[in-house]
């Protein structure tokens, strides 16, 4: 019942702040977004020992590689969490702004400006980060939110918090428009999910298991921020050595995050050219390959390659395990990632630009890319200073959820005596 009465109070305060927060001028929370920027910097050292109790709990844990490495903070890492606030601060503010105006038959002119949605509830896994880049971007869109971080990243959380919202008591800013759930106890997770009067929104950014018992469970809506099983699909017109260099990029720069690729299609008449190279850069990475018959049958044999299953096609690894797939025609890869993949990131490697209209056209992700790597869905990368995460859903908001996806909008109508008749 304690735990019930503390969420509840929580969600209830932070309700309370939102509806300050709408008030707030773009240049005080430029200054406060800034001045939380430069704190991040100024308690590195506190921020970093916090993290280094994770990290030893979680390898006491034996928790995979790929999740130490999201889970771990450097120097380097601060520094991109600081800068993605200065860069929030720089982003236009959303709110007030004027989407479309028009005056009706009867005399009425009506705009429809962008607004705060409210309070945001935030639950993750693993990446302090996150921590960081959802307070920033909420709080320039001028929303309340509620945090609740994995357990195994509480401390870093917490530090991260602590630090952040010092910063809104310095300004005078209402405290709980920042909160974090503190309690590693997983019954505060369905508490907060059914308060559904004081929480307007609820985003989970984590694995299935995360996604699946969130949306199962709550009251509030949920905009899902689902696995990243992404695809590169090597075209028959392609650049090989372009090929090359991105599909490795995709796969092995950092494995572990949801824009990684997971599964490689080439096709037919360009396999025998382009696998032979590109399987021996993998291997030669440490990256296990699940192939079809053909990609086995290029392979030779090699240790490192083993037949794919229908599941490893579902599969997000987030480590450093690919499937590859070899297919007939550009309409197979573009049927194979439509059915098996997540509807997040995929890309085409072609010079054709036939084909790459088509795929663009065809496929049916939140990102979809000609020539690059997946690695680029992100909020920083796409110039819009951080995300909340990348939605898969289609409603209300897809791909990287920033300013713009965290508000909702209104219609200001005004008059001059009419009434309906």
């Amino acid at each position: 019942m304690r735990l019930k009465e503390e969420i509840t109070n929580l969600a209830k305060g932070a309700r309370q702040a939102a509806r300050h927060l709408v008030n707030l001028s773009s240049t005080v929370k430029n200054k406060v977004i800034k001045e939380m920027a430069e704190a991040l910097l100024a308690e590195k050292k506190s921020i970093l020992d916090a993290n280094a109790k994770d990290l030893r709990q979680g390898r006491m844990q034996r928790l995979s590689s790929a999740f130490i490495d999201r889970l771990t903070l450097t120097e380097k890492r601060i520094r991109e969490m600081s800068d993605s606030l200065f860069e929030i601060a720089k982003l236009d503010d959303p709110v007030g702004e004027l989407i479309k105006e028009w005056k009706t038959k009867s005399g009425l002119c009506i705009n429809k400006v962008r607004t705060p949605i409210g309070v945001i509830a935030i639950i993750y896994e693993s990446r302090p980060n996150v921590t960081s880049d959802c307070i920033g971007l909420c709080f320039k869109a001028g929303n309340s939110v509620i945090l609740r971080g994995g357990s195994e990243s509480l401390n870093s959380n917490l530090a991260i918090f602590r630090v952040l919202k010092e910063v809104l008591s310095k300004n005078g800013v209402p405290e709980n428009a920042v909160n974090m759930v503190s309690v590693s106890d997983r019954r505060a997770v369905d508490i907060l999910l059914k308060l559904n009067t004081y929480i307007d929104l609820v985003m989970p950014r984590g694995g299935e298991g995360l996604i699946r018992r969130v949306t199962a469970v709550s009251r509030i809506p949920v905009i899902k921020h689902y696995k990243g099983i992404c695809h590169v699909y090597v075209d028959e017109w392609a650049d090989l050595n372009m090929a090359e260099r991105i599909c490795f990029n995709a796969k092995v720069q950092r494995p572990g995050v949801c824009n990684a690729m997971e599964s490689m299609l080439v096709h037919k008449d360009v396999a025998a050219r382009f696998l032979p190279g590109m399987l021996k850069k993998f291997l030669e990475a440490g990256v296990q390959i699940r192939g079809c018959g053909i990609t086995l049958k290029i392979g030779r044999g090699a240790k490192g390659i083993v037949k794919a299953t229908k599941k490893d096609y579902f599969t997000e690894y987030l480590d450093l395990i690919l499937s590859v797939r070899v297919v007939d025609n550009i309409e197979e890869a573009i049927e194979h990632i439509n059915y098996y993949g997540s509807h997040h990131s995929d890309t085409i490697v072609t010079d054709d630009e036939e084909n790459a209209a088509k795929f663009l056209r065809e496929v049916d992700s939140a990102c979809v890319y000609v020539n690059a790597s997946t690695r680029f869905t992100d909020g920083y990368q796409f110039g819009l200073g951080a995300e909340i995460g990348i939605s898969t859903d289609k409603l209300h908001a897809r791909g990287p959820m920033a300013l713009e996806e965290l508000t909702t909008y209104k219609y200001q109508i005004y008059g001059n005596g009419q009434i309906r008749v």
